[in-house]
């Protein structure tokens, strides 16, 4: 019998925001599971849209289960964390010493030694399991993906859909691909592209990020992948990469040839679909309702701080007689909420703990409904996982229309359950704001089709020639024909 040494480490890491993210994170979880070790993960991967659980599910040899850890997207990732999780992994890996090896990775992890974390971890693994053992690793679409990768993985698999529905599926081909190299080598292809595109123009939902994957799979290879890359991060790597396995080296070759000119012609056609917050509300109150408002530059899956407010601002701003945000990070209101208790009248300070981006909104609230933030997802991405976010609470401004869902820990809304859990139903209000990016957009189209993406200051900016990069390679591109910019060194 094969044995198959299966473990996951995620983490997208956004070297702009203004805070580390620490083990702690990763032992806790939040949207995601926290850190889950051996036969454990067996039960906690059951069902869950995660690569590591469609492997699991269809890789057909005796699997070794080491651990799996991940947490929500934010600043660097700590050494003392990089060096536990990588480090557990290496020594339950050498002492297993498995026929083949399976990694649930990300793709766009940095910490302050290593910008390329992702091939370090390959970099270490390989080095005790040696030249022969197949690797195979799954990415995420936002991946930063390096040569170092190719070079060190022997095949690679990456998400296809933006907002994220195939995570399992992109495990499951993970264990296809897997099956196909112990019958014998893959000739591989490698490719990176010279433009970063904003986040918000990556969706799949959208042109022409949708042909781009659609034509995967007409390519005549055993397997090819695109990374859209993960652009608040400040490191030589950062951007697209394509790849593409086969026995022929030529079509593979080939393959990887035929994306990079489809992407290059494409390039004037991303869209961030930006509008300023203010002019994005005004248009909001002109549609029927319910209208999707999404701020995607404070969206904490990409490393925002997920509690800025200029949304909320704008809503105040503009007398919106109907509206619900969810879920704006603030430990301390939701705290306070808790200990007035529902029913209660307060005073509070919401959100703007970081003046680089918004200020924080004084307010009379009355504390309509509390929650200790443990539920299970039901959508489309997250479905079948269950949350722990802490205290969270449900806020209604006084003399408005306006509710505001706060909570404990930061997590994006892609999933209509971080309304639903302070007794909050979407569809029965005009305008729904929501703290994401894409990812929001598989919950919230069995909703409305009208969803709009407000430009307030955040971690995550999607006009990319606004970020300070010091250290990307030459020849970048910053957005559709945007500025070159890079170093050499």
């Amino acid at each position: 019998m094969i044995r198959v040494a299966v473990a996951g480490f995620q983490h997208e890491t956004n070297t702009f925001a203004p805070f580390p993210t620490p083990l702690s994170l990763f032992k806790t979880g939040g949207a995601w599971p926290a850190l889950t070790r051996g036969a454990s993960l067996y039960e906690t991967m059951h069902g869950l849209n995660i690569p590591l659980s469609g492997f699991m599910a269809t890789c057909p040899h005796e699997m070794m289960p080491i651990l799996w850890a991940g947490a929500e997207p934010g600043g660097y990732v700590e050494d003392e964390a990089f060096e536990a999780i990588t480090g557990e992994i290496v020594t339950a890996v050498a002492e297993a010493q498995p026929d083949a090896l399976y990694l649930d990775l990300h793709g766009a992890m940095v910490t302050r030694a290593f910008d390329d974390a992702e091939a370090e971890i390959l970099r270490r693994l390989r080095a005790v399991v040696g030249p022969d053992i197949p690797i195979v690793a799954s990415f995420d679409l936002h991946a930063n993906l390096s040569p170092a990768i190719s070079e060190l993985a022997d095949g690679v698999t990456l998400y296809r859909t933006y907002p994220h529905t195939d995570l399992a599926d992109t495990g499951a081909r993970a264990a296809h691909l897997l099956d196909r190299l112990l019958q014998g080598p893959l000739a591989k292809a490698y490719a990176q592209v010279d433009l970063l595109v904003p986040i918000t123009a990556q969706a799949t939902e959208f042109e022409p990020a949708r042909s781009l994957y659609a034509m995967l799979d007409d390519l005549d290879v055993t397997s090819a992948d695109i990374a859209m890359g993960f652009p608040p991060a400040d490191i030589p790597n950062c951007g697209p990469s394509l790849f593409a396995y086969d026995p022929d080296p030529a079509k593979a070759r080939a393959a990887v040839d035929r994306i990079a000119a489809t992407f290059a012609a494409a390039e004037d056609t991303f869209d961030a679909r930006l509008e300023p917050a203010q002019a994005c509300v005004d248009r909001a109150l002109t549609l029927p309702g319910p209208v999707v408002i999404a701020d995607p530059q404070d969206n904490p899956g990409a490393g925002g701080t997920g509690e800025t407010t200029g949304v909320l601002q704008a809503l105040i701003d503009k007398k919106v007689p109907d509206a619900v945000l969810s879920m704006l990070y603030d430990p301390e209101a939701a705290a306070k909420a808790h200990a007035a208790g529902e029913g209660a009248e307060i005073e509070i300070a919401l959100g703007g703990a970081f003046p680089e981006y918004s200020q924080p909104v004084m307010a009379t609230v009355i504390v309509e409904r509390l929650s200790d933030g443990v539920f299970d997802f039901t959508g489309p991405m997250y479905g079948g996982a269950r949350a722990h976010l802490g205290f969270v609470a449900r806020l209604k401004l006084n003399g408005t229309g306006i509710t505001v869902v706060v909570g404990s820990r930061r997590s994006q809304n892609a999933d209509q359950e971080m309304f639903r859990v302070v007794g909050i139903e979407p569809a029965d209000h005009t305008i729904i704001c929501v703290k994401s990016g894409v990812h929001f957009m598989a919950d919230y189209l069995r909703v409305t089709d009208r969803i709009l993406f407000a430009e307030s200051p955040g971690a995550n900016p999607c006009h990319l020639e606004t970020l300070p990069y010091t250290r990307l390679r030459a020849g970048v591109r910053l957005g559709p024909g945007g500025p070159v910019t890079g170093n050499e060194g």
